[in-house]
């Protein structure tokens, strides 16, 4: 741009500063008027509605930024009250049985009188005053220091005349606190040190007799036995007073009570071994049987939570909890156990996600005893618990942890089988989380949320839907449900299309080829399997490590160019569309089903170079042009038209279930071939410690 003539620049000096001052006045003279409005706050409202009009997409973008989501969230265990009376009882039975009856008895008077509610209008103005009443003698205690000491030797006396009177009636079944089985003299305060000999007398006692006293020696024995770790280790335990001679004595109280003290109890209360059911438990808790022995039951089934804690040995947790589910039926006549169970400290839920084999199983047992034959009300509970249980473990997966992962997948699918309704509700809101996360990836593309998509928790929780979804919609109204997971399947696959993301995309196909195969809807896969063997990756190279796609996600990049993964690409798309052509392969539209993969294969076929390649994909589509020229002579054959529904679902029934024809025997051997590769390349991929998210 050329310099300014001489009639430009005296306009310049003689006008243009002139208009330039007076611009930075009224800017200035704006500025200070609108901040002295922002000061209102009603005009700072109406601002704000304007700008979210003139802007929507801003602001809503901006929230969807800020928006997160968390898989193990969606639903909450409400907690409140959850500690209840837990603290009532440390677990130690005075060995004075005639105690027990009167205060069960005094208990149930007053939980009669209750109605088992809450407190009533009149107990909590009784409470209130008390209240008042108890910080009144609080001041007095501080003002007058002699009145206190006359309150403190005034609850003695009380304390000791309630425990003669306590102790004045005993009948022949009890004992009292100062004298053993025996009969022989012994110090409550002294310890006392079993033998093998004397644990004998109570077991000979317990079973031939059902002696009362001998079993609660035996109980307190059994408790101390299942604290034993934390006597060990210098813990204090309350009213403990016994000691082991010897571990074949602590073995021999610990095995006979957790073995017997099922039969025990329901021998003492006129109970079957079959299995309790509701009606019959709340018949038992009514009557004065219950009302005896309801205090050694606690005993044992507390003792046996704290042993359940404090063992890590394999054989002990497994029979600890396969006793544990036979008595529990006692356990749901207490609910602050129960919570202890599958609650609060979810003792089976830890088992069932974190120790695996055995262990794993037998909790799994009891969760699903609870939540389908005791107590229906614990099923919501139990669902929360092992749902987040499951997508906490699937955080982080290695190798070695995918079997547990199955295992815990199928058991939380047969727990949400046990009440189907219920559990399609829950679904909803979980399938309708994976939704919103999805469209916010879409949406925003994002990094964080992406990266959200593409792990082990959301896969795993499609995983686990898909599976839910697979097992029911046949006997149940599940459409809603399979039309969402459908949906955010194709979601996934279309956000994640690259070859880098070559396991994931097979895992969403083999989701689709399961739900159509579980719910008889036609599912269209073909186009997202024929995807794969467009990638640009080149044939030849090397054969570089070996690659397990159901061990990962995604892959490195230096994999791409290798020879394996070339492979890995046609042989996974000639399995995926052999198992999505067997579902339709007996049906009347096959032909017309099959035309256009059968186009993109020959094309494929004939720009391939190597000769392995092209050998794989050639014996395919022979296979499916027998099927189709076998499927197109049945066709023309019939009478009826496409609109007989009927009669189209009854086309080659027969066929179908002999399983005759050429291609289910080609599909046979494809899957057995399958199994077979990905079995060694598990052991490769093992041997080898390469692992990929």
């Amino acid at each position: 741009m050329g310099k300014l003539g001489k009639k430009a620049r005296k306009f310049a000096k003689k006008n243009l500063q002139s208009v330039l001052k007076r611009k930075r006045k009224t800017n200035s003279m704006f500025k200070k008027r609108s901040s002295k409005r922002r000061y209102k706050n009603d005009i700072e409202e109406e601002e704000e509605e304007e700008d979210t009009k003139v802007m929507p997409n801003v602001r809503r973008s901006k929230c969807k930024d800020i928006e997160t989501f968390s898989l193990d969230a969606v639903f909450s265990d409400d907690d409140s009250n959850a500690i209840g009376n837990e603290s009532d009882s440390d677990g130690y039975l005075s060995e004075d049985s005639s105690l027990y009856v009167a205060q069960s008895d005094v208990a149930n008077h007053l939980e009669d009188n209750s109605g088992g509610s809450a407190f009533s209008s009149q107990n909590k103005e009784i409470s209130l005053e008390l209240v008042k009443e108890k910080k009144q003698l609080e001041k007095l205690k501080k003002k007058d220091p002699a009145f206190s000491k006359f309150l403190q030797s005034y609850d003695k006396k009380l304390e000791s005349f309630r425990n003669k009177d306590a102790y004045a009636d005993e009948d022949e079944m009890s004992i009292d606190e100062t004298e053993s089985v025996d009969g022989e003299s012994v110090d409550k305060n002294k310890s006392l040190f079993l033998s093998s000999s004397d644990v004998d007398s109570w077991c000979q006692l317990v079973t031939e007799q059902q002696n009362l006293a001998a079993l609660t020696s035996l109980l307190n024995g059994y408790r101390t036995a299942c604290h034993y770790r934390a006597q060990s280790s210098g813990v204090i335990i309350a009213g403990s007073r016994h000691r082991f001679q010897s571990s074949e004595t602590f073995c021999k109280i610990l095995i006979f009570t957790l073995n017997e003290a099922d039969n025990i109890f329901r021998k003492l209360l006129g109970l079957s071994k079959s299995t309790i059911k509701k009606e019959k438990l709340s018949e038992l808790k009514s009557s004065s049987k219950w009302n005896a022995f309801k205090p050694l039951i606690k005993s044992y089934l507390r003792s046996s939570l704290y042993l359940l804690n404090q063992v890590t040995e394999t054989e002990i947790l497994t029979f600890s909890l396969a006793r544990l589910r036979a008595s529990m039926a006692f356990f749901v006549a207490f609910p602050s156990l129960l919570r202890r169970l599958v609650k609060i400290y979810p003792i089976a839920v830890h088992f069932w996600a974190t120790d695996g084999g055995v262990v794993s199983s037998h909790a799994f047992l009891i969760i699903q005893d609870l939540a389908s034959v005791y107590a229906s009300n614990w099923f919501d509970t139990c669902f929360v618990k092992t749902y987040k249980s499951f997508i906490g473990n699937c955080q982080f997966v290695e190798p070695d942890q995918l079997k547990h992962i199955q295992f815990l997948r199928n058991s939380f699918v047969e727990l949400c089988s046990v009440d189907v309704q219920k559990s399609t509700r829950k679904a909803m809101v979980s399938i309708q989380q994976l939704a919103k996360m999805l469209q916010q990836a879409i949406q925003t593309k994002k990094k964080e949320a992406v990266k959200n998509l593409c792990s082990w928790q959301y896969i795993s929780c499609i995983d686990v839907w898909v599976m839910f979804i697979s097992a029911n919609v046949r006997d149940y109204d599940l459409q809603p449900l399979l039309y969402m997971i459908v949906q955010i399947i194709n979601g996934v696959t279309v956000l994640f299309s690259g070859p880098r993301y070559l396991p994931l995309r097979v895992k969403c196909i083999q989701w689709l080829n399961h739900l159509s195969s579980s719910s008889g809807v036609f599912i269209p896969v073909a186009s997202l399997v024929l995807d794969v063997l467009e990638y640009k990756i080149g044939e030849g190279g090397k054969h570089g490590k070996a690659i397990s796609l159901s061990n990962g996600i995604k892959l490195p990049k230096q994999i791409l160019k290798s020879r394996n993964f070339q492979e890995q690409c046609i042989l996974s798309a000639v399995e995926l569309l052999s198992a999505h052509f067997s579902q339709w392969s007996y049906h009347v539209s096959f032909p017309d089903l099959a035309t256009m993969p059968l186009i993109r294969l020959r094309k494929f076929h004939e720009t391939s170079t190597v000769e392995s390649f092209k050998r794989v994909v050639k014996r395919f589509i022979d296979q499916v042009e027998q099927n189709i020229e076998f499927v197109q002579k049945k066709r023309d054959e019939v009478a009826f038209s496409p609109k007989d529904q009927q009669s189209v679902e009854l086309f080659l029934q027969l066929a179908k279930q002999s399983g005759s024809t050429p291609f289910s025997q080609y599909y046979k051997s494809i899957m057995e071939k399958a199994v077979a590769r990905n079995l060694a390349l598990n052991e490769k991929v093992q041997d080898s410690s390469f692992f990929f998210p």
